[in-house]
Order: C-alpha cells, then structure tokens, then sequence
C-alpha cells in the first residue's frame, strides 16, 4: 500500500527528531505529504483540575515553548511546513484521530518505548490511539538512553 499522507504526533521530547526523521524517510519513498501534530493537555486536567489557583500564565508558556519547537522542527525538515503543523490542546488519542480525518491522513506515525511485559508493550498513548483509529499507525521504536551512557 502507498500511504499519500503521514500524520507524525510528537511529543517534544529528545526523541522527536528521531520519529520525524523516520517519518520524512518513509514519505520520501512513497511521495507522500507529511504533517506534524503535538497535542497538550490543558494544564488543569495534567493536575486533576482541583488546584485552585490561575494556571493561565503556565498554559501560555506551554503553548509558547510547544510553537518554538514545531517552528524548529519545521525549518530543520524540508518536508515539514507550517501550513500542516498543528498545535492542539485536549486529549492525544481524540485531537490526533480528528486532525487524522480532517486531512485525509492514510497513516499515523508514533514513537514508542519498548516495554517489559504484555500490559506494557506500548505506551500509553500509543495503545490508545489504536482504538477506534482511522487509518494504519506505525510505532517507530524509541531506545532509552542507558543511565551509564
């Protein structure tokens, strides 16, 4: 099957590069578009929503921190542009299936960590975002960097 447009969600960690990298690859070959998605979770739900103070200025300082690394991604992958960059606030596995169908996207790409056991062999979100999906995802395999390293 040749996929004609890959959605890569990331999560601003260190490993990113590694996922978009893979991700521009695989659309080389197909001559496929390639989108980039980060979602953030509203500041209010990561603490339970029962803190009661105004977390406004944390939120806009996610946000800002969140656009300066897609903005760098962008200008380090020529695939990427910034017409399909998205920055979306709620929960990964909805913004991520929506954003999918919105656009027509064929395949989602993820990174993944490599976990010990069965309740474990994906992430959180990765096994998430299995369900329901719209398209075929792909699990790019994430190394942890050994602490002796």
């Amino acid at each position: 099957m040749a996929y004609k447009h890959l959605l890569v969600a990331v999560d601003l960690t260190e490993e990113s590069p590694h996922v978009i990298q893979q991700a521009c690859e695989l659309a080389n070959l197909y001559q496929a578009k390639v989108s980039l998605i980060n979602i953030l979770e509203p500041v209010s739900l990561a603490f339970g929503g029962d803190i009661p103070m105004d977390l406004s200025t944390l939120q806009q300082e996610q946000l800002q921190n969140a656009r300066e690394r897609l903005d760098f991604y962008i200008a380090d992958y020529p695939s990427l542009t910034s017409e399909h960059c998205y920055l979306c606030y709620g929960q990964p596995r909805q913004e991520i299936h929506r954003i999918a169908q919105e656009n027509g996207c064929d395949l989602i790409v993820v990174g993944s960590h490599g976990r010990h056991g069965l309740a474990l062999l994906l992430g959180s979100t990765t096994k998430d975002l299995l369900q329901n999906a719209p398209c075929d995802i792909l699990a790019i395999a994430l190394h942890q960097k050994d602490k002796n390293d």
